[in-house]
């Protein structure tokens, strides 16, 4: 089956006729210079050519062959090191990083949309490079001088790949009860003892070295989130000598045959405190919202490889009569006319379209965070992507794999067999809905650290945002969207009439709470979509398939607050 294909061209319609980035790209000093459509599409074509020719057909030995383990070490598959090779010399890693760093200075959102690509591409490889920007924001932010000099260049350019070495066998999401022990030496360095698992990338032969950033807690710490602090511990020193970390295995996992996951011993390994002590977390949130927002593309690409593979095989299949266009001379007809398929291929076009809108937006939202001359400017992008990056990685690691799911329906029985290549991606993608942060802690995050921690103040001045975009729509689309946004409120002013008793009552439906907003958002979304003149038929599907959707979830939070009441 043919390898997954980038279409710059409708990624450049969203970002330029959708979102107009180049006009909010433009009021920041810092990337003015870079936020020329044309620059910006010469970037997004070479990209897709890269990710296209290199990277793509790699994905197919990458699950059959996988990454092999002997003796501690792990050998990639075939041509995995030659393509990490040609990318970070190419450049691809720095494109959003600092010049001043060694990066390009480029639209972060370029960045999303060049992993968005890799994941759909080949998700196994692209688990490699995913934490490198998240590494270099956290040791450019919180590392010493002397860290920086050694390491910031050599991540932000790829040239050394990084981990992020979180969880323990008896600790998942809860990091709180990490037992890793850093003990402090003369030289100010510590010794790092202690076991990590899941570990992506803790060993390979993709790069020359490999910057581990590891959780850990002193003797004396306290118990808890609050005694954790953040070391580097790297594979190779820069005398050249090897640290004492060891690989002591790789899983064997359902998907992501590709990608090796580790489990990492640290046999007082020396290391570096980066930021302060006993704040790791802070330190380590860098990495892990920008993993987030690129788990949420992970999503996107994966939908949009699967749908890609299943409306090319529904253009060729011919299955029975369909009730409408059938063509007389055929035996039977395309099974992209049955509408049952048709329905099954546009909702998924429907989520990959208002995904990438929303998603793109988040990332130009990083950017003006950080780089807006006006606060307040700079407080609502904040707010933006506080709210929305727990949604996106939610619901479209979500609907990758069930969406994933109804692309392989769309090939029969054909889809179950290896060859045709789509139940590697149902495989592939089901991990994103329990890494980073799984699917259930995101709705509560969204839920009770995001809206009813200040009250639904947040979202509802978000929501007025939206609606005030919308004021110049006059669609079907956009009374839709509108209708939605109020609907919202409505539902806020319900959780704030509900008072501090309501919370547990809530807890249940926080994934119905975060699908709710998704689809508001979604809303919104088509309704840019469908004003910049959008062809195909996601518009429809939204509105037919997947909107009826929210009257549901509703229905479900009214009753747990009549239920707390």
């Amino acid at each position: 089956m043919n390898a997954y294909r980038p279409q710059a061209a409708d990624i450049g319609f969203i970002l330029f006729d959708v979102l107009q980035a180049q006009d909010r790209l433009a009021q920041l000093p810092a990337l003015a210079d870079n936020a020329d459509p044309d620059l910006l599409r010469q970037v997004l074509e070479e990209a897709g050519k890269f990710v296209g020719e290199v990277v793509a057909p790699l994905n197919r030995d990458g699950d059959e062959i996988g990454a092999r383990f002997k003796d501690g070490a792990v050998t990639m598959p075939p041509g995995a090191r030659a393509a990490y090779q040609a990318f970070w010399q190419a450049g691809w890693p720095a494109l959003s990083g600092a010049t001043e760093d060694g990066g390009q200075g480029l639209p972060t959102v370029l960045e999303m949309v060049l992993y968005e690509w890799l994941s759909g591409a080949n998700l196994g490889w692209t688990m490699a490079p995913g934490l490198l920007h998240g590494a270099y924001e956290c040791i450019k932010h919180h590392a010493s001088p002397e860290l920086k000099a050694s390491y910031l260049e050599k991540l932000v350019t790829g040239e050394w790949l990084a981990t992020m070495c979180l969880t323990e066998p008896h600790a998942g999401s809860d990091l709180g009860l990490a037992r890793t022990k850093a003990v402090v030496q003369s030289d100010g360095s510590y010794q790092i003892s202690g076991t990590k698992i899941f570990i992506s990338g803790g060993e390979h032969d993709l790069s020359d070295n490999i910057v581990h950033l590891v959780l850990a807690r002193l003797p004396d710490s306290p118990p808890g989130p609050k005694g954790l602090s953040l070391f580097l511990v790297p594979k190779f020193y820069p005398d050249g000598t090897r640290s004492a970390v060891v690989c002591e295995r790789i899983e064997e996992k359902m998907g992501l045959h590709g990608s090796p996951t580790c489990v990492m011993r640290f046999d007082e390994a020396r290391g570096w405190l980066v930021g302060e002590l006993g704040k790791g977390l802070n330190a380590m949130f860098l990495m892990m919202n920008a993993a987030r927002l690129h788990v949420a593309l992970q999503g996107v690409g994966l939908l949009d490889a699967a749908w890609q593979k299943a409306d090319s095989y529904a253009r060729e299949r011919r299955q029975m009569r369909a009730p409408v266009r059938q063509d007389p001379s055929q035996p039977a007809d395309p099974i992209i006319e049955h509408p049952a398929v048709q329905r099954l291929l546009d909702t998924q076009r429907a989520w990959v379209d208002a995904g990438r809108v929303l998603a793109y937006r988040t990332a130009i939202e990083l950017d003006v965070a950080k780089h807006h001359p006006d606060a307040a400017q700079r407080q609502q992008a904040n707010l933006w992507c506080a709210l929305v990056t727990p949604l996106l990685k939610a619901s479209w690691t979500d609907q990758a794999f069930h969406g994933g799911s109804d692309c392989l329906q769309v090939f029969g029985g054909h889809g179950y067999v290896r060859e045709w290549g789509i139940e590697q991606i149902v495989r592939d993608s089901r991990v994103a809905m329990i890494y980073e942060g799984t699917n259930e802690i995101q709705a509560q995050d969204l839920l009770f650290r995001k809206v009813l921690a200040d009250q639904g103040a947040g979202l509802l001045a978000t929501l007025g945002g939206l609606e005030q975009d919308l004021d110049r729509l006059d669609s079907v689309a956009a009374v839709r969207a509108r209708t939605g946004l109020q609907q919202l409120r409505e539902l806020v002013g319900l959780l704030q009439a509900g008072g501090p008793g309501v919370a547990l009552q809530l807890y249940p439906v926080a994934g119905d709470f975060l699908r709710v907003v998704t689809l508001t958002l979604m809303a919104w979304a088509w309704a840019r979509l469908d004003a910049a003149g959008a062809a195909g038929q996601g518009g429809t599907a939204f509105a037919r398939w997947v909107w009826p959707e929210l009257a549901m979830r509703q229905l479900i939070i009214r009753q747990a607050l009549g239920a707390a009441a």
